[in-house]
């Protein structure tokens, strides 16, 4: 969508994903050496007591449904900005759902504007577990400047 056509309070609603064992310790592994993602011994003695989901897997679960859908499609710039929050721990097999949502808005020159979205990502007991916040330029209509 062109920047006009996104109005805040838009959402895409992100469905029910459930953490696959094997691909999150593959995953934590090949990115997050930390023991607390890759180690059942070391995890099983922490806090958690069990290995934990890496925040980004957890973030790249979600992301993976949302990107390809995101509120510009086509007349997507870029994305220029992402902050992440990791609420509660993730665990394998876990259930996940979330959204996205437009926060506002900003114009930024003739020719594009600023979208801000905010992501939620909840547990299969309804617990949040994540949150994002993420900037994106969309292109303005043309002949809209």
């Amino acid at each position: 969508m062109y920047f006009e056509d996104i109005k805040v309070g838009d959402r895409i609603e992100i469905p029910e994903t459930r953490v696959d064992p094997q691909e999150m310790l593959e995953f934590s592994k090949k990115y997050n050496g930390a023991l607390m993602h890759t180690d059942e011994k070391h995890a099983a003695a922490s806090w958690a007591g069990r290995i934990t989901s890496s925040g980004i897997y957890t973030f790249a679960l979600m992301w993976g449904y949302y990107a390809p859908r995101n509120f510009c499609g086509e007349h997507e710039v870029a994305g220029t900005h992402l902050e992440m929050d990791f609420k509660k721990p993730v665990f394998a097999g876990d259930v996940l759902h979330g959204y996205a949502a437009v926060t506002g808005k900003k114009e930024r020159n003739p020719y594009n504007g600023t979208i801000y979205v905010h992501l939620e990502v909840f547990n299969q007991d309804g617990e949040l577990v994540l949150t994002s916040d993420s900037d994106d330029i969309a292109k303005r209509r043309p002949g809209q400047a």
